[in-house]
This record gives C-alpha cells, sequence and structure tokens, in this order.
C-alpha cells in the first residue's frame, strides 16, 4: 500500500473533494464557457444583426452544416475533456488525448453528455497519468492507453450517465412547471449557493441540461447572491468589489463567509425571495444554453442565455415576440430586487448583531 501511494504521489495522482469536484468541475465549466456557449452568443449576434459571415456555413461534414459558433458549439466535449485534463494537470500526450475521449463521450452522453464527460474524463485522465512516461516509447503508448481507456469507458458510462442526468433534470424542470412558487424557492436558493460556493452553479446547470422556468429560478439565484453581495458591501470594497462581484464571482466572499457564516444571510434570503417572483410572475425561462443558468450576472452571461432563447422561440414561432414585459423582468430578477432586497436584509442581520462592519471586506 505504502509503494502504491507513493506512484499515486509521484505521479501527481491526488484523489480528494477538491481535485475532482472543484477543480474539475470548475474547469469543466470553463471549457463550456469556451465552446457551447460562446458558439451560442456568436450564433444569435449573427442572426440578430443579419450579420452574413457569421451566419453563413463555413464547413460542411458528414452532411451537417455548420457556422463559426456552430463549430465552436460541436466542439463542446473535447474542451471540457481537455479543460478538465488541465485541471487534474495531464502531461501534454494525456492532455491532448483527451480531445477524441470528450467528442466521444460527449456524444454518446446525448443532452446528458457534459455530466458523463466530467466522470469519463477524470478517470481516463488518471489512467493516462498513471501510464505516461513509464516507457521509451511514450509517443505511442500513452495516447493509446489514454484514448483506448476513455473510449472504452464512453461507451460503457456515457449513455446511462446521460440519461440519469438528464432525467434529474427534467425531473426538476417538470416540478418547477407543477409547483413555481415552491421549486422557484428551492432553485434559485441551490443554485444561487453553489455559485457562491468553491464549486461551479454553471456545471451543474449544463450537466443536468437545466433550462426553461427551472433554468430561470437558476438565474435569478445566481444573481441575487452576485448582485446581494456586491451591493451589501459596497461601504467595504466600494466600486472595485461592486464589479467584482457584480460582474465576477461572489466566490470573493467565501473567505469571509468561513469567518462569518451570517453575512449570507442576506444574498440567499432574496433569492428565496427573487426565485418565486422569478417562475411566478415573470416566467423567466432560460431557454438558452444551460450552462447560462448557473453563470447569473458574470459578464451578463445569465443575461445574453436568456435573450439568446427568447431570439431563438421567436424565431421558431415558440414565442410571438419580445415585450417590455420580458425586459421589465430580467432586469428586476437580476439586478434592481436583489440591489435592494439582500442591503435591507443585511442592514437588519447588523442590527440584530449578527453582522458587523467590515465582516465583508474583500482580501488582497
Amino acid at each position: 500500500m505504502a509503494a502504491f501511494k507513493q506512484f499515486l504521489k509521484r505521479k501527481n495522482i491526488e484523489i480528494s473533494v477538491k481535485r475532482y469536484l472543484i477543480d474539475a468541475l470548475g474547469a469543466m465549466a470553463q471549457g463550456l464557457f469556451c465552446s457551447l456557449l460562446i458558439g451560442t452568443i456568436i450564433n444569435t449576434i449573427g442572426t440578430l444583426f443579419h450579420i452574413g459571415v457569421l451566419t453563413s456555413t463555413v464547413a460542411t461534414i458528414a452532411g451537417t452544416d455548420y457556422t463559426v459558433g456552430g463549430l465552436a458549439t460541436a466542439m463542446s466535449g473535447p474542451a471540457m475533456a481537455v479543460a478538465i485534463g488541465r485541471a487534474l494537470q495531464c502531461p501534454p500526450l494525456v492532455l491532448f488525448s483527451l480531445i477524441s475521449v470528450g467528442f466521444a463521450t460527449n456524444a454518446l452522453g446525448g443532452a446528458g453528455g457534459p455530466l458523463a464527460v466530467l466522470f469519463v474524463a477524470i478517470v481516463t485522465a488518471e489512467i493516462g497519468k498513471m501510464v505516461a512516461g513509464e516507457t521509451r516509447i511514450d509517443i505511442l503508448v500513452t495516447p493509446l492507453a489514454t484514448i483506448g481507456a476513455g473510449a472504452a469507458l464512453a461507451a460503457w458510462w456515457a449513455p446511462p450517465l446521460g440519461a440519469l442526468a438528464l432525467k434529474v433534470g427534467s425531473l426538476i424542470m417538470w416540478a418547477t412547471e407543477l409547483q413555481p412558487f415552491l421549486m422557484g424557492i428551492l432553485v434559485s436558493v441551490i443554485v444561487g449557493i453553489a455559485l457562491t460556493l468553491p464549486i461551479s452553479s454553471a456545471a451543474i446547470c449544463a450537466a443536468l441540461n437545466l433550462t426553461g422556468l427551472a433554468g430561470g429560478a437558476a438565474v435569478a439565484g445566481c444573481c441575487a447572491q452576485m448582485i446581494g453581495f456586491a451591493v451589501q458591501s459596497f461601504k467595504e470594497n466600494g466600486i472595485g468589489g461592486l464589479i467584482s462581484q457584480g460582474l465576477g464571482t461572489s466566490m470573493l466572499q467565501m473567505p469571509n463567509i468561513v469567518k462569518n457564516p451570517r453575512i449570507w444571510i442576506g444574498p440567499t434570503l432574496a433569492s428565496a425571495i427573487t426565485g418565486p417572483i422569478a417562475t411566478c410572475i415573470f416566467r423567466l425561462k432560460m431557454n438558452g444554453a444551460a450552462v447560462s443558468s448557473g453563470m447569473g450576472t458574470c459578464g451578463l452571461v445569465g443575461q445574453i442565455g436568456v435573450f439568446t432563447g427568447w431570439v431563438s422561440d421567436a424565431a421558431s414561432g415558440a414565442k410571438a415576440g419580445i415585450t417590455a414585459f420580458d425586459w421589465i423582468g430580467l432586469i428586476l430578477i437580476s439586478f434592481i430586487l436583489p440591489a435592494i432586497l439582500s442591503p435591507i436584509i443585511n442592514k437588519l442581520c447588523m442590527k440584530a448583531g449578527w453582522v458587523k462592519a467590515g465582516d465583508q471586506k474583500l482580501q488582497g
């Protein structure tokens, strides 16, 4: 056992929650952002502004026509796998071999492909790391072992994992349609908390293919956390803190939350309020890329995702058009309500002695 532990250490294989469910999951979200999400945005811009170079076919592969954005979207599997491999600190031959593994896994996983890619890429990466550098013909052995193991795992795991993720996501979306008030609260609070924790809410939403009304509730929860913390901590952090948290991430508050968890009350209660408002009053839906559901106001990706969904629905006839009520709902849920509710709740916490001035001061 001691020898095996030494081997794992030499191969930089660390079996831990941090590496697999924080580092890998966060990296997967970045891979999705740089492929599926960017591709969707490019397609939407091209369609909305009638930009020929973005809407015309640039490649035809196996009878399928691809635009620039379509090519980016098609590469989501390889992008996720390579991102995960980089987070696990894979050597080059293993990292590059994960391109094929990610493509196969995502394709076999269907709509639930991102979850399958997470599991298959992690295991395959660690297998590849074990083999890498152990022979004189590493240039042949490592890619063969990595791609072989990855292809086998993809064929074995991807279909059931993809189906499971799709069923769970469909169940959440069905429940939200059936009970928009209760599920609006639950989805908004849970996904919002996940966004602030050092895990990836975007990757979770993508893995579950969380769209529709449940996706709208997720957007509300993420916005409540980001805008809530940004505004309620403005006195401590100024404009820099407002921008870094409001357009960056509320995860910056995690060290302060560990010291005093009560600073989290304002944004979390705000999400419990805005979630059902989004689902019951404005019927806010995320019909863009599922990864956008877990992004909140980070780079305004959540809002862009909702907008791309509107455009797509309008083009398909599923939506008559984009109304003023749609815009009012999106702006209220994303910015105005969190900016009002969270500071008020936080002020009450301060009056109760639960939160003190300086508790939310960002480090560095």
